[in-house]
Order: structure tokens, then sequence, then C-alpha cells
């Protein structure tokens, strides 16, 4: 069995966001008085009283940038939340938000979808496993099932 790690959004992109989100709007922070956010910057859920944001994030644009690929249409973005102000990013290297049923989709490296996969909690290490067993799958996202929201990027093992 390979571990997989889960990739929080870069601490560039997390700069970036915190000023504008990548549908060009006005990051706006706001206290989030309940607790319970995903947090794409640290991969943990935000606890009451806690400052955060609701950004627009283009996690396979920002992916391609760095790589070259040319998404076209799959190039998409949605809502993430992140801290309002740096944190300390993730604390281990766990698979995070895994409690619940969630979405494996597959991408090329030149960022075309290949597929996904529904996977129940328990069997993330399986999904990962059939996906990177295609040669031609760079990387997954991990999306919420309910929304499609982005969870987390994880890459093929080097």
């Amino acid at each position: 069995m390979t571990n997989r790690s889960a990739h929080p959004i870069d601490p560039t992109a997390l700069k970036e966001l915190r000023t504008a989100d990548d549908a060009g709007r006005r990051t706006v922070p706001m206290t989030d008085e309940e607790g319970g956010a995903p947090l794409r910057c640290c991969l943990r859920r935000s606890a009451p009283g806690e400052r955060i944001a609701l950004v627009s994030y283009a996690p396979l644009r920002r992916w391609a940038a760095g790589t070259g690929a040319d998404p076209g249409a799959y190039d998409e973005q949605g809502p993430v939340f992140i801290h309002a102000q740096e944190c300390g990013g993730p604390d281990g290297d766990g698979l995070p938000f895994a409690n619940a049923h969630r979405t494996v989709r597959r991408y090329s490296a030149d960022g075309r979808i290949l597929g996904g996969r529904l996977v129940e909690p328990g069997a993330f290490e399986e999904a990962f496993t059939e996906a990177f067993a295609d040669s031609a799958v760079a990387l997954v996202h991990v999306r919420a099932v309910e929304y499609g929201c982005f969870l987390y990027e994880v890459r093929r093992a080097r």
C-alpha cells in the first residue's frame, strides 16, 4: 500500500486569493460563528470564531500554469473556504475530509479529465491506487459529492 498525500492550496496561491479570487472578485473575510467550514489552506474544519473567506478557486488552471498544460473546457472554478490570514498549513499527512462519500476525479498531464469515481469512506487508498495504475493520470482531485467543491489534490508519487 502506498500512502498518498493531500496537497492543500499552494501558499503563493493562498496569498493571491486572500486579496482577489480566481473570478477576479475582492476577497471579503468573515467570522465563522458556527465553525465546520472545510478549509483548503490547512485541510481541517474551521473552529467557531475563526476568520475565514469564501473564494472562487480554479485548481486545474493553477496547476496547468505551472506545468504548461492547457485544460481547455476543464478549467473550472468553484467556491472554497480558506483562512482570512496566513495559517500554519496542514498538521499531518493523513487524508482529510475522508469521513464521507467523495469523488476522485482523474486528470492527464495535458489537463484533460480522464474519469472519476465515487469513493466511500475507507476506500480512498484503493481509489488512488486504481487511478495511478493508469500511466496517463498525472493527478487527481478529491471533491465533495453534494456540491462538487474541490477539497484537495493528490499527485502521482515520485
